[in-house]
């Protein structure tokens, strides 16, 4: 068995044109304010990305780029400013902040209902509540790649190799609305292998390049690639093996090409939701 390849491109292709579509016909053009802090070099490279996507869809994008020794009162009144601002509808504060800022207490601060990354507090707890509010850009990217592989999720076993609020929680909650059962391991599990190769749907995110092997795969699972790493050559890669584990695996995302580009067609998606409700 080899693997077919989950290919996030085109898929984040078609959602992008569908908000394209929805938006020629809204009254105003929906806004994205994206704030960053410094210019780490990955960060900026995915703003980037960000802002070719909103031209691409006619969303307004808003930049403002910080110094990074802004202190965390300055960031704060800027957003303050933004959720002010009827004009944005989204606002977008770019992680990782430097050390001496309280990310917490900067996403807290950001209007819930501009929230478009799905991080506050209050999306958060009705995402684990009602399943309702704006959801984070990287799982609910996810289950859309899930649902264009035709896979079906009701029913089958999904494991989650991660617990962080960005990606491995919310991942849980968005599966477990679509009926399936779901095992959340990190880096206290025992016996991970035993717990992996029990998935039906795998999903990695821990920041550990090639950490999956393709012994940890049940045969014909689904296997979902979050990880953006280096391997000991430089190279760009993932959290699975893929040469390895699309031997055994019957589809796989790649790294480059399979979740990244759906985390930015998810954030398009959420901002034209944001916008819908404040024309």
């Amino acid at each position: 068995m080899t693997a077919q390849w989950i290919d996030g491109r085109e898929i984040a292709k078609a959602i992008r044109l569908g908000v394209k579509e929805e938006i020629s016909t809204l009254v105003r053009k929906p806004a994205l304010a994206v704030v960053m802090v410094g210019e780490n070099p990955a960060s900026v490279v995915y703003v980037r990305n960000k802002i070719k996507a909103c031209q691409e869809v006619g969303i307004t994008s808003i930049e403002r780029v910080m110094p990074q020794d802004s202190t965390e009162e300055c960031l704060l009144e800027t957003i303050r400013a933004l959720n002010e601002d009827n004009g944005i509808d989204g606002i977008l504060v770019q992680l990782p902040l430097p050390a001496h800022i309280n990310a917490k207490a900067v996403l807290e601060a950001i209007d819930p209902n501009k929230d478009v990354d799905g991080f506050h507090i209050f999306n958060t707890g009705k995402l684990f509540t009602t399943g309702e509010g704006f959801k984070p850009c990287t799982p609910a990217g996810i289950i859309e790649l899930l649902k264009a592989t035709g896979t079906p999720i009701a029913g089958r076993h999904a494991v989650i190799l991660g617990r962080s609020n960005i990606v491995g929680k919310p991942m849980a909650m968005l599966l477990l609305q679509e009926n399936a059962t779901v095992t959340i391991t990190h880096s206290h599990t025992q016996e991970l292998a035993a717990h992996t190769r029990q998935a039906d749907i795998l999903v990695a995110a821990i920041g550990r390049a090639k950490f999956v092997t393709a012994d940890m795969v049940k045969p014909g699972a689904v296997v979902i690639d979050v990880g953006m790493n280096r391997d000991e050559n430089g190279k760009l890669c993932g959290d699975v093996d893929t040469d390895a584990v699309k031997e055994v695996a019957s589809w796989v995302t790649p790294v480059p090409g399979g979740v990244g580009p759906m985390t930015i067609a998810m954030l398009m998606v959420n901002t034209l939701t944001s916008a819908k409700t404040r024309q």
